[in-house]
């Protein structure tokens, strides 16, 4: 399985209503329109155990649905963001983080005209590495060009800074990095999966996200809050949905459930 293109996305969702006789104008189905959110592929009763929770319950059964997901080595990545991170428009290419430009999908390495992993929760808060667990979890990790990758670092998310030159609409400065507009939420959702995944059990680093910068070596990233209005901001789109299928399906077997659950974010946090 391979992301959807916009169109053939905006295609789906008109044939899908027309089924169930409801009227789609004709903006929803021009190939310009923004995305639209198509129903997930969840499990039926993948979350009845998150029913009706909120806080530490929520967290601690949120954990169990989504907490026996596979684990890749640190080398099948490379190949799992072939599929996850595709161009819809250039299926050769994948789709870089911040910066949303187009890159080969061999282009990859640690060279500076190529694309490397990107750890979105950086891989030094907490000391995770690249081993088999949170080092590998393909629900943080990210294409992202080489330099621009070096740029972010392991600096925790806020807002403000200077723009990067490599990647316009993002910013950084000397304790935070912000991403642009279009994939604020896709970070967010990303770090409050690696905290609800990761709480200190099976030998892996208890990850917490928390309201500051500077967390540097600390299993805690922040800024929460700021994290928090992104994802409300920048909620789910069709893109985002089909990358947890594809996930869900072919690599990991278990799901982002903020991704799923937009709600669930502000009922835990």
């Amino acid at each position: 399985m391979r992301a959807l293109s916009k169109a053939s996305v905006l295609t789906a969702a008109g044939v899908l209503l027309a089924v169930v006789g409801v009227a789609v104008p004709p903006l929803a189905m021009s190939a310009s329109a923004p995305d639209i959110r198509l129903p997930a592929e969840i499990p039926p009763g993948y979350y009845d155990a998150a029913e009706g929770k909120t806080g530490p319950e929520l967290h601690a059964a949120l954990h169990g649905i989504i907490g026996n997901g596979a684990h890749l080595t640190y080398d099948e990545v490379w190949d799992a963001l072939k599929v996850t991170d595709e161009d819809p428009a250039s299926p050769a290419n994948v789709l870089m983080i911040y910066s949303g430009a187009s890159m080969p999908e061999d282009a990859n390495g640690g060279d500076a005209d190529q694309w490397n992993r990107e750890h979105t929760w950086a891989k030094s808060h907490g000391d995770f590495g690249t081993s088999p667990g949170p080092g590998t979890d393909l629900f943080h990790l990210r294409p992202c060009e080489v330099g621009v990758n070096s740029t972010r670092g392991n600096l925790d998310f806020d807002l403000g800074g200077e723009e990067v030159p490599e990647a316009p609409d993002n910013f950084v400065d000397e304790d935070s990095f912000e991403p642009r507009d279009a994939v604020k939420g896709d970070v967010a959702r990303g770090i409050f999966y690696m905290a609800v995944r990761y709480d200190g059990e099976d030998g892996f680093a208890d990850l917490e996200p928390n309201d500051s910068v500077g967390n540097n070596d600390q299993p805690f990233i922040g800024r929460l809050s700021v994290l928090l209005a992104w994802h409300a901001q920048d909620p789910p789109d069709a893109a985002e949905q089909t990358r947890n299928d594809i996930i869900f399906e072919q690599f990991q077997q278990n799901r982002n459930p903020f991704i799923d659950r937009p709600e669930f974010a502000d009922a835990i946090w």
